[in-house]
């Protein structure tokens, strides 16, 4: 008897060691995705501003990070009401999830997903935003914003949790709520100098490294492997689930590239790489809150529409003189939205179109659609205030010369003339 407790023990800790290592493993991942929209967006945009934006990214890590860690962990995992929670020092706590991680290895796989979010704003506000200001909002986004958008969805109480609302990995609570932000924050900033015409005139303002974004890219494309297959959460009996994941990762991605390249090469008469790039990670965004309970033919369907829906929604934006420099807004909020209304539309068991019930796309835009308000009001009303008091743009001198000589003193590429 003692031997057989012994050995039912060594499976009990052999179990948590195999699951700290799949999601350790994921978590850093997770983390390197945030080289990616270092790269992404520094090459989308003018060189005299490739190190501000690369700043901003620091920033999103080491301010967010902090922030999601003296607040925003317990807002979003501590003991909740259904809308919100109030909990310091929670890392140390077992919080109850049914998790075979340690507390402390869930917060840090949590933080990859906070920092994702914010990291979404930064490229919409890149070239004009001053950096107190762009502080200032990623530590209230990172402590109390994302947190609560958190809580609603993935917080075993959470009163989105409670309806069954299907979010795997966050195209609703991590790039709706970032992309509605970044919708936000750039109505509030206004366009860069010179890209709109008194006469409504569209000026192209070509980002200054596209092989840099698309190195970016690639690596956000690769970190989504730790993103997706890691909000398993273990290893251990879920072998199927992971590969479901994994796959469906993938062909939503590969789908929505394809349909960027043909939809560019039909409706321009060329393809537009720049435009393929986004709609890989429209893809990318679009699975990701279903890529658990839809099958692989269906995650090709939410990624060919991802891809044709980006390109439509970076012209509309344009058109009613929304500067967004990366295609933040299209690639993560619309498609974001887009994808969480997917899995009421293809969810195997409970979708639309595989059982004939409404219910499940009920319960999806019910949550998505509060997300993206609440996303949009609460950036739209501090960006507000922030503009009404310290001021969120540069000086009409700095925006010229650029972020990178006047508020940081070096440039980019200081050795070229």
């Amino acid at each position: 008897m003692e031997e057989l407790t012994q050995v039912i023990a060594q499976q009990g800790e052999n179990i948590k060691a195999i699951d700290t290592v799949w999601v350790a493993l994921c978590a850093a991942l997770i983390f390197l995705m945030e080289g990616g929209f270092a790269l992404l967006e520094a090459g989308f945009i003018r060189g005299k501003n490739a190190m501000s934006i690369i700043a901003k990214v620091f920033i999103d890590i080491m301010f967010g990070g902090l922030a999601f860690y003296v607040i925003g962990f317990g807002i979003a995992y501590g003991a909740s009401n259904g809308w919100f929670a109030i909990g310091f020092g929670i890392i140390e706590e077992d919080l109850g999830l049914g998790i075979s991680v340690s507390n402390k290895l869930f917060w840090f796989i949590q933080l990859g997903f906070a920092i994702a979010a914010i990291s979404i704003v930064s490229g919409a506000v890149a070239e004009r935003m001053r950096v107190i200001s762009y502080i200032i909002y990623t530590i209230v986004f990172c402590a109390i914003l994302y947190p609560l958008a958190a809580n609603w969805v993935w917080n075993p109480n959470g009163w989105l949790a409670g309806m069954g609302f299907n979010d795997f990995a966050g195209s609703a609570a991590v790039h709706a709520m970032g992309g509605f932000a970044a919708l936000a924050a750039a109505l509030v900033l206004g366009p860069r100098l010179g890209k709109y015409g008194k006469d409504g005139q569209i000026t192209p303002i070509p980002g200054h490294n596209l092989p840099m974004a698309a190195v970016g890219a690639f690596i956000l494309w690769f970190g989504w492997f730790g993103f997706n297959p890691g909000s398993t959460l273990g290893a251990v009996g879920n072998w199927e689930l992971i590969g479901t994941v994994a796959t469906n990762t993938f062909l939503a991605s590969a789908a929505g590239g394809v349909a960027t390249m043909s939809y560019t090469k039909l409706k321009y008469g060329l393809v537009d790489i720049t435009m393929v790039i986004n709609g890989v990670l429209a893809g990318l965004v679009a699975i990701t809150a279903g890529c658990n309970v839809v099958g692989p033919n269906s995650a090709i369907i939410i990624g060919l529409c991802a891809g044709i829906f980006v390109d439509v929604a970076v012209v509309f934006f344009d058109k009613i003189k929304i500067d967004d420099p990366v295609g933040a807004i299209a690639v993560h909020g619309i498609n974001g939205l887009w994808g969480t209304l997917a899995v009421g539309l293809f969810a195997t068991e409970s979708g639309l179109f595989t059982t004939g019930s409404a219910s499940q796309l009920g319960v999806q835009a019910i949550g998505v659609f509060t997300i993206a308000v609440f996303s949009f009001v609460s950036t739209y009303a501090l960006f507000t205030i922030l503009k009404m008091t310290m001021g969120v743009r540069v000086s009409r001198e700095e925006e010229l010369a650029g972020q990178d000589a006047v508020a940081y003193g070096v440039e980019a590429y200081s050795t070229f003339e």
